[in-house]
């Protein structure tokens, strides 16, 4: 029997030996038989055997074959693997194209190749949430940021609560977390105190929800809960989110000023002192603490929150601001911009929308932190954040840089 004639894509480089460079190309092309012409296990051999080969082939020869498997339905896992793990061009011809590749083909390469690999990965279509929690988990921010940009792509809410932690430090993930899909507003508000004035727009745009079907199906439960005297503590916090009434009327009777309008109107007069800062927070219903994260805020916009949310009014705004000494005027003459976004912030709020932030902040600042959760801020112990719940979570991430991180 005469030899077959060699083809173009047989022809061996210029120095290479002819005979490997062929038979490459022919074990290649068996492997890529449909089923109809070869089962399972001859697919297998054959693909071992190529692999062998593989080893101590050329790049360009790898390259060659990698371009003649990546349309495959079925690739035995042994090419795929090796493949994978080779150099970021040949990898990447797999990574890109090859349909057969299961989750835990690219969850393995993700692990044992490099950022290269990775970057390619993230930009593949329709990555399952094991796959982008496992390319996320190695912190490298082109690597998220190309996922997050992927929208095939879908993940997990440990995935997304990661990245809301990363984005305290690395702030350019912010508006690519905002346009995903996935983030709840759990993480978007918690992220608000990080964010960039524009981004904090869109999280009040869209995560600022109301409570109304909440106050509707609750309704009767705040007359069983008084009827019990309050005493359940779990009911209790529930029922606090929920109610309309936002200002702490118990606190008047114990604060030396008439009510919250009289307390922000000393501010205004007498400047914000420690002392009038924690009766404002009180008799808005928040806990010091979370009126100090709002007064402290550099952008401001948490006061304009805290206003809305109580019914101050814009004059009343206006007071808190000059009792911070905070300016209405930038140097040359203008109106000053973070002035007038805590205005825009006001104005564009309603006020049931105001009071779920708010008390989402105050719930997570305030009643979710513990002696525990406040030793694991101060030693920036992140490792078992999952041991945490969503408000405690958002109160580590939020107070961290208050212990001086």
């Amino acid at each position: 029997m005469s030899e077959p004639a060699l083809t173009s894509e047989e022809v061996a480089p210029e120095g290479g030996f002819r005979a490997r460079h062929a038979l490459l190309k022919r074990l290649a092309d068996v492997v890529s038989l449909p089923t109809s012409r070869i089962n399972a296990f001859e697919r297998a051999v054959t693909g071992d055997l190529l692999v062998e080969m593989l080893r101590l082939a050329s790049p360009e020869d790898r390259k060659r074959v990698a371009v003649r498997l990546a349309p495959l339905a079925e690739l035995p896992n042994v090419l795929a693997r090796m493949l994978l793990r080779d150099e970021p061009d040949i990898a990447g011809l797999l990574i890109e194209q090859c349909a057969s590749l299961s989750d835990a083909d690219l969850v393995a390469c993700a692990r044992d190749a490099g950022v290269e690999h990775r970057f390619q990965m993230a930009n593949r279509r329709a990555l399952s949430e094991v796959v982008t929690e496992t390319l996320l988990s190695f912190g490298e921010i082109q690597v998220i940021e190309a996922v997050l940009r992927n929208t095939t792509a879908r993940l997990s809410q440990v995935a997304v609560e990661g990245v809301v932690s990363l984005s305290r430090t690395d702030r350019g993930l912010c508006g690519h977390l905002l346009k995903r899909p996935e983030l709840r507003p759990s993480g978007a508000y918690v992220m608000f105190w990080w964010c960039e004035p524009e981004d904090r727009r869109t999280i009040l745009q869209r995560f600022a929800v109301s409570r109304e079907v909440m106050q509707e199906v609750a309704e009767d439960v705040f007359a069983m809960a008084a009827e019990e005297n309050w005493q359940d503590p779990v009911s209790r916090k529930a029922l606090q989110f929920i109610e309309r009434r936002q200002r702490n009327r118990g606190a008047v009777e114990k604060s030396p000023y008439g009510g919250l309008e009289e307390a922000v109107g000393a501010a205004a007069v007498n400047g914000l002192t420690r002392e009038v800062a924690t009766e404002i927070a009180y008799l808005s219903g928040v806990k010091p603490v979370t009126g100090a994260k709002i007064l402290g805020d550099a952008g401001g916009e948490p006061l304009a929150i805290l206003c809305k949310a109580t019914g101050l009014t814009k004059s009343d705004l206006q007071g808190l601001w000059r009792s911070m000494r905070r300016p209405e005027i930038a140097a040359d003459g203008t109106p000053d911009p973070a002035w007038e976004r805590v205005q825009v912030t006001y104005d564009m709020l309603a006020v049931d929308r105001a009071q779920t932030v708010l008390r989402y902040w105050n719930w997570s600042l305030s009643s979710a932190l513990t002696p525990a959760l406040l030793r694991a801020i101060r030693d920036g112990d992140e490792d078992d954040i999952d041991d945490y719940s969503a408000p405690e979570r958002a109160a580590m991430l939020a107070l961290a840089e208050n212990f001086g991180r």
